[in-house]
């Protein structure tokens, strides 16, 4: 019996070193938890939490900067208001020239012609005069330009756009003290 006894008692220390070593594990299970949860928070912080608020303060410091570039200044809002202020003043007058036929230049092909009708954009209504007083020269000058084009010379919009702009070069030089602002193309025709 002291033998049974014995067996039973190692049996029970053996149970008890069980019961208090799966104590010890489950302490240090415990322990290993808030461990990870604070491992966890860092990694919360550091991936989540810090780029969130960076982008958010960059966010706003572009917001700042982006406001402040694009509100006009006073400076700016009262030049605009007198830049309107003159163009409302101001009355706009056009001015129709007659229309012109020229034929272009087309070396060894057969004749190739421009029928071209535009209207000059004036300043001042009171240049209306002044204009009519000089068409013979107006006339001319765009008479001797115009023969000289190409059919390749009006192809496209940059071309229409260099006429323009040589056509309206030709007016103002002819008509010196006349303001006149733009030349507008009524009809253009190549044949």
């Amino acid at each position: 019996m002291a033998k049974a006894e014995k067996d039973i008692e190692e049996a029970e220390a053996t149970e008890a070193e069980a019961t208090d070593a799966a104590e010890e594990e489950g302490e240090e299970g415990e322990e290993g938890e808030p461990e990870k949860k604070k491992l966890s928070g860092k990694k919360l912080v550091l991936f989540y939490v810090l780029p969130g608020t960076l982008a958010v303060i960059i966010g706003v410091v572009l917001a700042v900067v982006l406001f402040e570039s694009s509100s006009p200044s006073e400076e700016a809002v009262a030049e605009a208001e007198e830049v309107t202020g003159e163009k409302v003043a101001k009355q706009v007058v056009f001015y129709e020239l007659p229309e012109m036929l020229v034929n272009l230049n087309a070396k060894g092909r057969k004749a190739s012609y421009l029928k071209i009708s535009v209207s000059l954009e004036l300043e001042d209504p009171n240049d209306i005069p002044r204009i009519e007083a000089v068409m013979p020269r107006i006339v001319d000058k765009f008479q001797v330009y115009l023969r000289e084009l190409r059919i390749e010379d009006l192809s496209g919009s940059a071309g229409v756009y260099r006429l323009r702009e040589e056509l309206l070069r030709r007016v103002t030089s002819a008509a010196e003290p006349a303001k006149v602002r733009d030349i507008l193309f009524k009809e253009m025709l190549i044949q």
